[in-house]
C-alpha cells in the first residue's frame, strides 16, 4: 500500500485532498503511536520498538517508511520528527486536552 499524499488517490479521496491524505496516514495501525513517541527526542529502532511495545518489527520498519515518505520523520542519529512532524505534534495537542477532559467526564459519569 502507498504512502498516502496529498494530490495522489487515498482512502476516502479520489482527488487526494490534503485533509484526506493526512486521515489516512494518521489512520494506519501504529502511525500515531509512532509519532506521538518521537516527540520529545530521536529514538533509535530499538528504543522506539520498545516504547511502542507490541509492534511488529515489520510494521514498525513500514510506518517509519511512510512518515519518512511523507516527509514527518527524518533518519539520521536515529529517528526524528521534521518540521512537519512537530507541526503534527502541535496541531494534536488541542485533541489532546479534549481527550483528556473527554475521560474525566466519562469517568464521572461512569460513578453516577
Amino acid at each position: 500500500m502507498a504512502t498516502p499524499l496529498p494530490g495522489k488517490k487515498v482512502r476516502g479521496s479520489s482527488t487526494g485532498r490534503p485533509i484526506m491524505a493526512a486521515l489516512d496516514l494518521m489512520g494506519r495501525r501504529w502511525l500515531l503511536r509512532i509519532v506521538w513517541e518521537l516527540r520529545g527526542e530521536a529514538l533509535t529502532f530499538r528504543a522506539l520498538a520498545e516504547r511502542c511495545g507490541g509492534v511488529s518489527p515489520t510494521v514498525l520498519n513500514t510506518r517509519l517508511a511512510e512518515l519518512r515518505d511523507a516527509g514527518l520523520i527524518e533518519a539520521d542519529a536515529g529517528y526524528a520528527l521534521t518540521a512537519h512532524g512537530r507541526a503534527l505534534i502541535d496541531a494534536l495537542m488541542p485533541l489532546t486536552v479534549w481527550a483528556e477532559d473527554w475521560a474525566g467526564s466519562a469517568a464521572k459519569a461512569k460513578r453516577s
